[in-house]
């Protein structure tokens, strides 16, 4: 757990909690490992929850309506995905597939609710995270729209 605790430090996501919250994170989140090529989460599927991706590369891509695929961004070390399902618990809203043999931490939904609900200030932390999060992906999918 202590090398768990030593790089969630580093992710921003976590950057203004404290040791002891992040003790609780790191007693949370569970490491699984995926080569390349392989699906992570697909869209239309049950949110589990995050994803911290702690080595290697992710691909998020969308189907929309017309059934073209658009490219939405690629993550790598120290970034994270399936943040709005740590929120919500809906279907995934993106695809994400390994571009290379990635390890992650993963923390699920509803450990990630009984925390907020025994330390509620922790969303204070979390939301102008996420906020600014989901402000880049919109101006992402605006950029194609008008590309």
């Amino acid at each position: 757990m202590e090398k768990t605790l030593e790089y969630l430090k580093k992710i921003p996501l976590f950057s203004n909690f404290s040791e002891k919250e992040l003790k609780s994170i790191a007693s949370l989140v569970k490491e699984r490992e995926y080569k390349k090529g392989d699906i992570i989460v697909k869209q239309g599927d049950e949110g589990v929850g995050l994803f911290i991706i702690k080595k290697g590369k992710v691909k998020v891509s969308k189907t929309i309506a017309s059934g073209k695929i658009l490219d939405i961004a690629v993550h790598s070390d120290g970034e994270y995905f399936g943040e709005l399902s740590m929120l919500d618990n809906k279907p995934r809203t993106a695809t994400v597939t390994a571009l290379e043999d990635t390890t992650t931490l993963i923390m699920t939904y509803w450990e990630f609710k009984a925390l907020l609900e025994s330390k509620p200030e922790i969303a204070l932390y979390i939301l102008p995270v996420l906020v600014e999060r989901f402000r880049e992906t919109n101006e992402q999918l605006l950029e194609l729209k008008n590309s």
